[in-house]
């Protein structure tokens, strides 16, 4: 009886250990793909929660600034596809009988084959991107604190056309793509 008890108990940390691996092991958490490692109240392995809100944040609208992509002349080997032809023997056999009646045919053909690959011939030229286009609103009075004014997101281009609409000093809420400009 002792026996089974200790057997079930170590099939049980085998099997938690193994879901902590594959879920990160961050304390049952699996770091932010919304699965909590653990038995649920009726008994399942993993449970399901809601994923997180985005950061949202709120604040007056001070300036706009838009960034246009910025791009360089650049040049690069131009690649062509050279091929070539060809031909190789084929061995073929085929085989009949069992044991000592055991026969064996064997015959040759010739294949075509055609083998290609890419080889620089010369240089072209193209317009290499140095910087991307870039959105940014700057916001004062971020999340109603007086104190943090002038902090520059970068949004997205829905986001920048929503704020040229809006009037200086309006209150805005926005899911930032990232911050600084």
């Amino acid at each position: 009886m002792f026996g089974r008890h200790l057997m079930v108990a170590w099939v049980t940390a085998v099997l938690t250990a193994g879901l902590v691996a594959c879920s990160g092991g961050s304390g049952g958490a699996d770091g932010g793909t919304g699965y909590v490692v653990g038995a649920d109240d009726s008994g399942g392995a993993a449970t399901r929660r809601t994923a997180p809100e985005p950061d949202t944040v709120s604040g007056r609208r001070d300036t706009v600034r838009h960034w246009p992509v910025k791009t360089a002349r650049a040049t690069r080997p131009h690649l062509v596809r050279k091929c070539t032809t060809g031909t190789r023997r084929v061995r073929h056999t085929s085989g009949t009988g069992t044991g000592t009646r055991r026969r064996t045919r064997t015959w040759y053909t010739t294949e075509r084959y055609r083998s290609c690959r890419k080889v620089r011939s010369g240089t072209e030229s193209y317009r290499r991107v140095v910087r991307a286009e870039k959105w940014c609103v700057r916001l004062d009075d971020v999340d109603g604190d007086k104190a943090r004014d002038d902090v520059w997101y970068r949004v997205t281009r829905a986001v920048y056309g929503d704020a040229l609409d809006t009037d200086r000093h309006a209150r805005m809420k926005f899911t930032p793509a990232g911050t600084g400009c």
